[in-house]
């Protein structure tokens, strides 16, 4: 969904809208939560009570993936990723492992 799909989203779905900002956290910057707000709206209707609480963990799968550089067994990033296709993250944050910088480094 391209910003303005979201916002026109969110004008036809108040109540889910209102529903999915009680999911931010206190230590989510904006630019983590506008994304990850996203992930949520993609799939939300995949993920229906009770299965709630299993779509806001995979949506904490992706943010720490992408913004803090998280791993997860290659099987579940393939998963998160796919639910995430076409969310378009400005300025993501690159990581390396350690061998990569030790390759780097030779």
């Amino acid at each position: 969904m391209a910003d303005g799909d979201i916002e026109e989203f969110i004008e036809q779905n108040r109540h889910l809208a209102e529903l999915v900002d009680t999911f931010r956290t206190i230590s989510e910057s904006e630019k983590h939560w506008k994304s990850r707000r996203e992930f949520l709206f993609r799939n939300i209707n995949d993920y229906e009570d009770p299965h709630l609480d299993h779509l806001l963990a995979l949506s904490m799968v992706w943010a720490n993936n992408v913004f803090l550089g998280c791993r997860y067994s290659p099987v579940l990033l393939d998963k998160v990723k796919e639910m995430a296709e076409g969310i378009v993250v400005h300025d993501a944050p690159v990581f390396k492992t350690r061998d990569e910088i030790v390759k780097q480094k030779n």
